[in-house]
C-alpha cells in the first residue's frame, strides 16, 4: 500500500523545530509522521545530514532522536551502500495498542477529544475554502480521486493525508502545526471507524463535498462538511469502545 500523503503533508512533517537541540523533538515529529501514514512502512528516512538540515539541530541531536525511534521499535538502521534508517511499523501491534488506549479513556474522554477534534478541522476547512487559491483546490481534487479507501488500511492513511492536505491549504501554519499534533494523538482512534467498509464510502463522499465547497470558495459549508464528517467517526469511535468494554476487540 503506498502513501497518498501529498508533498505539502511531509513538508509540515519535516519543517523545522520551534526549540532546536532536543533529541525528543526530532524523536516526536518522525513518530507524529509515521503514525499519520505520511511515512509509511519500509520508507527510507532522509540522510542524517539532510535531516539536521531540515529540523535545523545539531547532527547528533537527530542521530540521539533517531535512536529514541528505535529503541522505541518504530525505526530500524540497517549499514552498507543501500543502509540508513528504515520506517518499521507493525498494523497488528498498532491496534493492539488502539485497544489498550480505549480500554482506558473514559467515554467523555473520548467524546472530549472528538469534539476538539472536529472543531480545528472545522476551523481549517472554513480557512482553506476563504484562502484557497483556484489551482490549489485543482490539486486537493485531484488528489482525492487517486486516494484509495478500499481498505481499512488503506483509507486510514488517505483520510488522514486529506486532513493534512486541508490543513496545508488553510495557509496558516500554526493550524497544521495543531493539525499535526492532534492527528498523532486523536487520529489513529478516530480513524477506527474506517475498518467499516459504509463509513469509508461515507468518509470519502463527505471529502468530495468539502473539496467541492473549498473549489467554490463556500466557508460554511465545507464547515459543516468537516464537523459531520468528525461526528460520524466519533459516533464508530464510541461504538468500539462499547465494543472493548464488553471485552471485545475494536473490530470485533
Amino acid at each position: 500500500m503506498g502513501s497518498r500523503v501529498g508533498p505539502g503533508a511531509r513538508e509540515a512533517v519535516f519543517a523545522q523545530l520551534s526549540d532546536a537541540g532536543r533529541a525528543e523533538q526530532v524523536a516526536q515529529r518522525l513518530t507524529d509522521g509515521i503514525v499519520l501514514g505520511v511515512l509509511h512502512p519500509g520508507e527510507r528516512l532522509p540522510s542524517e545530514p539532510e535531516l539536521a538540515r531540515r529540523f535545523g539541530v545539531a547532527l547528533i541531536t537527530v542521530r540521539e532522536g533517531l535512536g529514541i525511534l528505535r529503541d522505541a521499535g518504530l525505526v530500524e538502521t540497517r549499514r552498507g551502500r543501500e543502509g540508513g534508517s528504515f520506517v518499521v511499523h507493525d498494523d497488528a501491534e498498532h491496534r493492539a495498542l488502539l485497544t489498550a488506549r480505549l480500554r482506558a479513556l473514559a467515554q467523555v474522554e473520548l467524546s472530549d477529544m472528538a469534539v476538539y477534534f472536529g472543531a480545528i478541522l472545522a476551523g481549517i476547512a472554513e480557512r482553506a475554502a476563504e484562502r484557497a487559491a483556484e489551482p490549489e483546490a485543482v490539486r486537493l481534487a485531484e488528489w482525492l480521486d487517486a486516494a484509495d479507501f478500499g481498505t481499512a488500511a488503506s483509507a486510514r492513511t488517505n483520510q488522514g493525508g486529506f486532513f493534512l492536505e486541508l490543513a496545508v491549504l488553510s495557509q496558516s501554519a500554526r493550524l497544521v502545526r495543531e493539525q499535526i499534533r492532534l492527528q498523532a494523538d486523536a487520529g489513529p482512534l478516530l480513524l477506527v471507524g474506517l475498518d467499516e467498509a459504509d463509513e469509508r464510502a461515507s468518509a470519502a463522499e463527505t471529502d468530495r463535498r468539502i473539496v467541492a465547497a473549498v473549489a467554490a470558495h463556500r466557508p460554511a459549508e465545507a464547515r459543516a462538511a468537516a464537523g459531520a464528517l468528525v461526528a460520524s467517526l466519533a459516533e464508530r469511535l464510541l461504538a468500539a469502545k462499547a465494543r472493548v468494554e464488553r471485552g471485545g476487540g475494536i473490530d470485533d
